[in-house]
């Protein structure tokens, strides 16, 4: 009932013991009256319009008949109602088969299951609760890989359509847009999709069947954090091609000159500024919809190892397969001396693009602190 699912009791006992079953589960209080209880033939004696009056208000069916249950079904489904029944017996078979979504029992009789679209093995009914919880949950999961993902393609799709139309190279290469593809796909939705079911989701009322699963903080978060990103990085592109930048601490003298090819050091900061910012993008996404901080979320091992498989992946692309991706390594030299400037430019990256995740928690703090 907290998770915005009303339950009504349909049952051949009679009112005084249906009241009872009703207040001990929590279903009825001394503040119901007549209009949420009717017996099977008051009921029977409705007509359709009449039905659909008090359908809404109803919450126990006493002395019900076979088919009033579908009858129910019908009538909260002309309300525009998701409907869900539970049955075991053969005279359940309609009304499950009416409803949205029909839940036998395990103990149930071959009629009652055949007519269901789910068994419930247990014969409990907190069972329905517990998959409502993995639903959402998994509905949320989706949503989060949906977001990560549609940011990512919107910075990585502008940057190569706006090289393509001012004549220039691709700030990204093929093989380096191979791996943020392979971070985006793969390990994002690994990461992203498989999330523990949380039972905090049990708080949300039911969404809109018409919903679009896209939502306006997702088309928000979208449009305006991967317009931040595109933006962010064509800033680079443009100041690396009117400059020559050996370490990012040249950046503090910085004079614009004439335009002129991006080295293969400074197409190395680009590559790992793009991929560094959406790494720690991911973890915004991991926090979308919970309305708390990240640190007060507790990370599974599976989110954990792709972090650290991401990270891992990318010293790995930058520092030993450089040639393959086009890229220069930063902790050493080609002659596999230390590169002490390439590591301070590395730890420049690191630091500065984790603002990411910063700006999102104190906006957290302060929505907080504001509610």
């Amino acid at each position: 009932m907290k998770a915005g699912i009303k339950v009504k009791i349909v049952t051949g006992d009679t009112t005084g013991t249906a009241i009872e079953i009703g207040r001990q589960i929590g279903l009825w209080s001394n503040t119901d009256s007549d209009k949420h209880i009717i017996t099977g033939p008051e009921f029977a004696k409705l007509s359709d319009s009449e039905l659909d009056d008090i359908v809404l208000d109803l919450k126990i069916i006493a002395r019900a008949r076979p088919m009033d249950k579908q009858r129910l079904v019908e009538s909260l489904q002309r309300k525009n109602q998701v409907v869900s029944v539970t049955g075991d017996g053969t005279n359940d078979a309609p009304a499950l088969k009416a409803a949205h979504v029909g839940l036998s029992m395990g103990a149930g009789t071959s009629v009652a299951k055949e007519a269901s679209d789910i068994t419930i093995i247990d014969n409990s009914f907190s069972s329905i609760g517990r998959a409502v919880m993995w639903g959402r949950s998994l509905y949320q999961n989706i949503q989060r890989f949906l977001l990560f993902q549609l940011t990512v393609n919107v910075a990585a799709c502008f940057i190569v359509l706006v090289g393509a139309f001012m004549g220039a190279e691709s700030p990204l290469t093929v093989t380096q847009m191979l791996w943020v593809n392979l971070i985006m796909d793969t390990f994002g939705a690994m990461a992203l999709a498989s999330l523990p079911p949380s039972a905090e989701v049990m708080n949300d009322k039911p969404r809109e069947r018409q919903a679009f699963i896209i939502n306006k903080p997702m088309a928000f978060d979208i449009v305006g954090v991967g317009g931040f990103f595109f933006l962010l990085t064509l800033l680079f592109v443009y100041i690396f091609q009117h400059s020559d930048v050996t370490s990012l601490m040249d950046l503090l003298t910085l004079q614009l000159g004439e335009a002129n090819s991006v080295t293969p050091y400074e197409q190395t900061l680009i590559f790992s500024i793009f991929v560094w910012t959406h790494f720690w993008y991911m973890f915004n996404t991991r926090s979308f919809e919970t309305g708390k901080s990240l640190f007060k979320l507790k990370l599974s091992s599976g989110f954990k190892t792709i972090v650290g498989v991401i990270v891992i992946g990318q010293i790995i692309i930058v520092e030993v397969f450089y040639e393959f991706f086009n890229v220069e390594p930063m902790f050493h030299t080609l002659n596999w001396t230390l590169n002490v400037s390439g590591i301070i430019d590395w730890l420049i990256i690191v630091v500065l693009s984790s603002l990411v995740l910063w700006v999102r928690e104190l906006w957290h703090l302060l929505s907080a602190k504001k509610n």
